[in-house]
C-alpha cells in the first residue's frame, strides 16, 4: 500500500472547539486547502465526526477521523467502524489519541484492518517506550504528544526536544518505514522548525491553529518553516 500523503505534513485536529461549529469547519477548512495547494505542503484535516461526509465531499485535501472504533459492521450502533469511513471517502484516522486512548490489541487490530482498506492510520503515543510497542504494529504514522503539554502553549519541541529525538530512534530501531509526528504545544514556525530538525516528519496541531486569531495567517506561517 503505497502511503497516501508526503512528508513533510501538516495535521490539524479541529477537536470539539467551538470555533469550528457548523460551517465554520469547512471555512477553515478550504482555507487550509488553498495553502496547501499553494505551497505544496500537504495538510490532513480531522474534523469532529458529525462533520466528516460534509467536508470529505467538499475538500480536494485529506480528512482523517478524529476517532475509529473495531467494531463490525451491522449491529454496533454509536461505533465509527473502518469500513464506513472508507465508504465516505474518509482516507484516515487518528487513533488512540491522548483524549481517546484505547488498548494496544484494539490499536493493533484498527491498523491491521486499515492495511486491508487501504486507510492510513495516525496513532499517537504519550512516550518514547509507546512510540516503540506501536511502530511493532506497523502504522503509517505515530505522532508523539506528551499529555501535560497538550494545550499548554508550551511546545514539546522547546520543553522537552529529547523525546522527539527518541521517539524517531526507538520507531526506526524497529520499524524505518514508520513516519514520526510531533504534537503539544505547538504554536509557531519556530517550534516546527525545531521539531523538523530533531527529526520529526511533520506536526500535529490543534488548539494553536483553531483558537488563534487569523486561521489562514497562522497556517500560513506553521507551513513556512517546511519550506
Amino acid at each position: 500500500m503505497s502511503k497516501k500523503y508526503k512528508i513533510p505534513v501538516l495535521v490539524l485536529n479541529l477537536k470539539n472547539y467551538q470555533e469550528i461549529f457548523a460551517k465554520n469547519a469547512l471555512k477553515i477548512a478550504l482555507e487550509a486547502q488553498k495553502i496547501s495547494q499553494k505551497y505544496s505542503i500537504d495538510i490532513i484535516i480531522c474534523p469532529p465526526n458529525p462533520l466528516l461526509y460534509y467536508l470529505s465531499n467538499e475538500l480536494d485535501i485529506p480528512v482523517f477521523a478524529q476517532h475509529v472504533d473495531y467494531a463490525k459492521i451491522g449491529s454496533s450502533t454509536g461505533a465509527i467502524v473502518p469500513e464506513l469511513l472508507n465508504s465516505i471517502g474518509i482516507t484516515g484516522s487518528l487513533i488512540n489519541h491522548s483524549e481517546k486512548r484505547i488498548p494496544l490489541n484494539q490499536i493493533e487490530s484498527i491498523v491491521k484492518k486499515f492495511k486491508e482498506l487501504d486507510l492510513s492510520s495516525l496513532v499517537c503515543a504519550q512516550t518514547v517506550e509507546e512510540v516503540k510497542l506501536i511502530s511493532q504494529l506497523d502504522p503509517d504514522l505515530i505522532a508523539i504528544e506528551p499529555p501535560e503539554l497538550i494545550g499548554s502553549g508550551r511546545s514539546v519541541s522547546k520543553v522537552n526536544p529529547n523525546i522527539i529525538t527518541d521517539s524517531v530512534n526507538a520507531a526506526n530501531s524497529v520499524n524505518s518505514n514508520v513516519d514520526i509526528l510531533c504534537g503539544a504545544g505547538i504554536m509557531n514556525s519556530d517550534d516546527v522548525k525545531i521539531a523538523l530538525n530533531l527529526g520529526s516528519k511533520g506536526i500535529l496541531i490543534a488548539s494553536g491553529v483553531v483558537q488563534s486569531d487569523n486561521w489562514d495567517q497562522k497556517i500560513k506561517e506553521l507551513v513556512s518553516a517546511f519550506i
